[in-house]
């Protein structure tokens, strides 16, 4: 009995231990999970469309809500970011079906028909879809008023079938769908008055409505609807999941109210053109600062005065200044062109004037000694807002119509051009703000004209005081200034 006994137990014993050793064999080689798959390669690949709303090239580097969002997932993860472009709705909602991505980011919306081929994330934002129409014709306050009316959306957009939702109580309502063009794009066409209606979301309104004031929302066609990341129908969650802890994590730490305040709260470069603050700061700031441009503009060969005038336009003369998008400091410089410019600190009023004009004066250099000097400047100017890249693509854009890209009265009407997918799409660097590149160079040229009109004003009051000329005179010359302070809301370019 005892040695059937042990031989019983013997056999039980080896039995557990088969058991246990096939167990941990397939435990050892079951298949990774989306993440673990991630985490090994290093490498999360997410794509976006290139565009105002979602990832754009800025200052040597990459921006964009949808950008700057995936790139601190990317982060939280451990891995690299690899950004994918890709242009057409239905082709970035099939990369995320075919698996060919990890993650769709392009400010999608949520909708019931996209719900049947992808996942998607915790909503990060809520938008209305706005019908908007041209100030100077009558507002429509109702889907009844448009009907008839030439009506254009994008192809394969949540407007389109948020149409075709209202075409079953409206069958009359007729509608366009336009392939390759943005929301931006659909903005235009109402400014200009070439089609009566658009739909866009109510995020595009409030980023570009300094750039197309004339189109304007007439009413919300939908209730506030979720913008989230689209991500492969899968039972394995681990991506999924790990999405949707980010993105809380990020969200109740305040971090996407912060980015969301960057690139919506704070709408395109600071216009610093009221001329009563401007004049009143030429007596009250400027001369703290006037020894240290001097001082750098002989050091680097640039006119100290235009210095004054670019200075004053980013910064107000304020060296503690700090916009919403990360640049800081008496000559706004991002982290990465202080880094070039070897700065340790933006908020070092001398340090961010040194780095600050040999950064303009690199630019200058870069562009060839062939230009005129004015257009030179004028092109390195705007390369110190824009990007040296988004230049050079504008100038491309010039040459390719026919007109002179050494020239700035020419490439200036081809920067607002960087933000139009028809044409962004072809230049190497994409998508750019172009327009405030102008208006920034518009800026400084009339900041730079009344500091120069103030200091010939200046010499001439010392002349007339040592000849001692008639008192008309000086009542006369000291009015010159009032005069000329008029003109910084022209245009001079």
């Amino acid at each position: 009995m005892i040695v059937a006994f042990i031989t019983r137990l013997s056999h039980l014993v080896a039995v557990f231990a088969v058991i246990a050793c096939l167990s941990f064999t397939l435990q050892g080689s079951r298949a990774p999970t989306l993440i673990e798959q991630i985490q090994e390669s290093g490498t999360l690949v997410v794509a976006s469309r290139n565009g105002p709303t979602t990832f754009y090239e800025y200052e040597q580097a990459y921006s964009g809500f949808e950008y700057v969002m995936a790139e601190a997932f990317a982060e939280y993860l451990g891995v690299e970011l690899e950004v994918r472009e890709i242009d057409g709705l239905d082709q970035l909602l099939n990369a995320a079906v075919n698996r060919d991505i990890h993650i769709a980011a392009a400010g999608l919306t949520v909708t019931p028909r996209r719900l049947e081929k992808v996942a998607f994330s915790t909503p990060y934002m809520k938008v209305t879809q706005q019908l908007i129409y041209h100030a100077n014709s009558s507002r429509p306050k109702s889907i009844e008023d448009v009907i008839g009316k030439q009506i254009v959306v994008i192809a394969n957009s949540s407007h389109a079938e948020r149409l075709r939702e209202l075409k079953k109580q409206h069958p009359d309502l007729t509608w366009e769908e336009r392939y390759g063009v943005e929301m931006l794009d659909l903005l235009e066409l109402v400014h200009t008055k070439q089609v009566d209606y658009v739909v866009v979301d109510s995020n595009s309104v409030e980023m570009n409505m300094g750039l197309y004031p004339k189109a304007k929302s007439a009413f919300a066609l939908s209730e506030p609807e979720n913008l989230a990341w689209a991500l492969t129908k899968t039972h394995d969650r681990s991506l999924l999941d790990a999405t949707n802890a980010f993105l809380s994590q990020f969200k109740e730490s305040g971090k996407l109210a912060d980015i969301k305040q960057s690139f919506y709260g704070h709408l395109g470069h600071i216009e610093y053109s009221d001329a009563l603050v401007f004049t009143k700061r030429l007596k009250t700031r400027l001369p703290k600062w006037e020894g240290a441009l001097k001082q750098a503009g002989e050091m680097y060969g640039v006119d100290w005065q235009l210095l004054a005038a670019l200075s004053y336009q980013e910064s107000h003369w304020n060296p503690k200044a700090k916009s919403p998008t990360g640049v800081r400091g008496f000559m706004m410089l991002t982290l990465s062109t202080a880094k070039e410019m070897k700065i340790k600190n933006r908020l070092s009023a001398m340090q961010s004037i040194d780095g600050g004009t040999r950064y303009f004066k690199k630019l200058y250099n870069r562009l060839s000694e062939k230009l005129n000097v004015k257009d030179r400047t004028w092109f390195a100017l705007a390369a110190y807002n824009v990007g040296f890249g988004h230049l050079q693509d504008a100038r491309a854009l010039a040459q390719q119509h026919g007109d002179d890209p050494d020239k700035w009265s020419d490439v200036k009407d081809y920067l607002p051009l960087l933000a139009k997918r028809q044409y962004y799409k072809t230049t190497r660097h994409g998508y750019a703000r172009g327009w405030e590149a102008v208006s920034y160079v518009e800026n400084i040229r009339n900041f730079h004209n009344i500091i120069a009109w103030q200091e010939a004003e200046k010499e001439e009051l010392t002349k007339i005081a040592l000849q001692e000329e008639p008192e008309e005179n000086i009542i006369f010359n000291s009015s010159v200034s009032n005069a000329l302070a008029e003109t910084i809301q022209t245009q001079s370019l």
